[in-house]
């Protein structure tokens, strides 16, 4: 038989309202009165109704995340973050890698309060409605909903200007050039228009297509650049794992990063710096990301908003040990 709060007050000596007011951490219960509830509670085994706690509070306290995948280290490294930015709020969080719109479905039925969208392929149709608020962090910006852009041609322009500005003239992009994911697709035309702003020579190798995101397609990529009769002194891989699949590539080879090549990675993760060579990298960091889309949520539950925003955040470049100045011929 499930334990209620009359079975707790019973027990502990007290009202059901001080036993209801303890168990929703309320101030007006005194500190030593709440520990021998909660004591009480957990002895006794009480778990909380929270289909009733919804009709009273109107919310589930609950946070939809619509994500497509924790194979790479930098999607799993965001998620954990954004978990405990919405534990630090007193919500729960759950995951989903349905798509869009059965995702969104499932989430009506458990109405959840809000919800987030891993926008990876611009799968987010115009069509698709809500009833509560939901943030999409990608790059495109043609749906109903509210945005987290992260600013990849800026991240790309940075990295560019900061290599050019060590004396590398030849840089390759490695990255994956798939037409449907719009954030790889923001990437390859910011490195394209940083390297005509700065006047940089553009060859078939400036460009080379990893066709995937996984460190083996990172790896194979830059087999097939070494085996070219150029090679750049410096590359941009367009994420974590890419990068990581350059590294071992080089080191393989016996080139010395960064004396033979240096390297920047995008993904502004702690993993950045744990790689065989503690790679330079861009991009917003990910504790700001998960804190900046987890606020633009809270900020239209608060006030009740489903009006569509978009919040831009800037890259920042943290230097590691992956590049170096360009000795003069």
């Amino acid at each position: 038989m499930a334990i209620t709060i009359k079975d707790i007050a019973k027990a502990a000596g007290v009202s059901y309202s001080t036993v209801s007011k303890a168990l929703n951490d309320s101030p007006l219960v005194q500190p030593k009165t709440k520990e021998k509830i909660l004591t009480a509670a957990r002895q006794m085994g009480y778990e909380p109704n929270f289909a009733a706690k919804q009709l009273v509070t109107k919310q589930s306290k609950t946070i939809g995340l619509i994500w497509p995948t924790l194979e790479r280290a930098a999607h799993s490294t965001l998620v954990t973050q954004l978990n405990n930015e919405i534990k630090k709020r007193g919500f729960s969080m759950f995951l989903s890698v349905n798509p869009v719109d059965s995702s969104l479905e499932l989430f009506k039925r458990f109405h959840v309060d809000g919800a987030i969208i891993f926008d990876e392929e611009s799968v987010v149709s115009t069509r698709l409605t809500a009833p509560f608020p939901v943030v999409s962090y990608g790059a495109g910006r043609q749906h109903p909903f509210s945005l987290i852009d992260v600013n990849y041609q800026q991240a790309m322009l940075q990295a560019v200007d900061y290599l050019q500005q060590l004396g590398h003239r030849s840089i390759s992009f490695i990255g994956d050039f798939s037409p449907i994911d719009s954030r790889q697709q923001e990437k390859y035309m910011g490195f394209q228009k940083a390297m005509n702003h700065f006047q940089l020579p553009v060859h078939p190798h400036s460009f080379i297509n990893s066709a995937g995101l996984e460190w083996f397609d990172g790896y194979q990529a830059t087999k097939r650049m070494l085996r070219a009769a150029t090679r750049p002194t410096a590359i941009i891989g367009a994420s974590y794992d890419i990068s990581a699949g350059v590294v071992r590539a080089l080191r393989e080879t016996n080139l010395i990063i960064p004396k033979d090549i240096s390297i920047i990675g995008y993904d502004n993760i702690p993993q950045m710096a744990t790689l065989e060579v503690p790679l330079t990298s861009i991009g917003v960091p990910v504790e700001l990301i998960a804190e900046q889309i987890v606020s633009l949520l809270f900020e239209q539950l608060d006030h009740k908003s489903s009006e569509p925003l978009t919040r831009t955040l800037e890259p920042v470049l943290t230097e590691r040990n992956s590049c170096a100045r360009v000795n003069p011929a």
